[in-house]
């Protein structure tokens, strides 16, 4: 079902995708907060600029956004996919406690602050270009994948990545001489790193038409934390 939303709030609209059902394409979209939140086994398509805390609280389904997406996407998610065909802004995989985010493009500042795991439920975030500073601030668990297809020249990360770090693990492809605070260990992927990450990259490929044997032939590098010094020269470079 096609649905114009153009002129709409949030609120109208998340009661206008609960009538159609199971799934549902919106138009005219810009900068809506708060769309798809709490939402459960749905499919919705948004053409235009979802506005922040897209799919926040997010239990299930999926979300494909045909552009770039604001800020917080996925805050607090706990299961389902969100899609992004483009950039995202800051924060986003906010909190993230299940499900995964895939970007085609680039990410802002503190993308998967606080993302975390309990049992059988692991967050997944993989961002096709790079990122701001503070990746992985505070991370608790969960996979965060960078793969740095980005042509603007900028490094991969920017500063602080996995600061206060104490769970989970990032990737970076092709990352080598970056610079990453005391409490964490970095060190080269090992085949079973590579097989860990393999399913989250072949969808990134489904999703955006990548090449992925380019991407997996690379040399990927895995960061953990350093649990004898969690919190080490936070925010620091020496």
């Amino acid at each position: 079902m096609l649905i114009d939303v153009s002129g709409l709030g949030f609120s109208e609209i998340n009661s206008l995708i609960r009538a159609q059902g199971e799934s549902c394409h919106l138009t005219g979209c810009l900068s809506q907060r708060f769309i798809g939140a709490g939402m459960s086994y749905r499919e919705i398509t948004i053409d235009g600029t979802p506005g922040n805390a897209l799919g926040a609280y997010l239990n299930g389904g999926e979300i494909t956004v045909n552009g770039n997406a604001q800020d917080a996407v996925g805050d607090t998610m706990n299961d389902g996919k969100i899609i992004i065909n483009g950039h995202v802004g800051d924060a986003v995989g906010y909190a993230m406690r299940g499900g995964e985010i895939y970007v085609r493009d680039s990410a802002g500042y503190r993308a998967g602050i606080h993302m975390k795991q309990y049992k059988e439920k692991r967050p997944v975030m993989v961002i096709g270009g790079r990122t701001g500073s503070f990746l992985g601030e505070y991370q608790a668990g969960g996979l965060i994948i960078v793969l740095g297809l980005h042509k603007d020249g900028k490094p991969i990360v920017g500063n602080f990545p996995g600061t206060g770090m104490h769970g989970g693990k990032l990737f970076f492809r092709n990352a080598e001489g970056l610079s990453f605070p005391a409490q964490v260990n970095v060190n080269e992927a090992t085949d079973e790193d590579m097989a860990e990450i393999t399913p989250y990259v072949e969808n990134y490929c489904k999703y955006f038409g990548a090449d992925i044997s380019e991407i997996m032939g690379s040399s990927f590098t895995v960061v953990t934390p350093n649990s004898k010094n969690p919190y080490k020269q936070l925010y620091v470079n020496n």
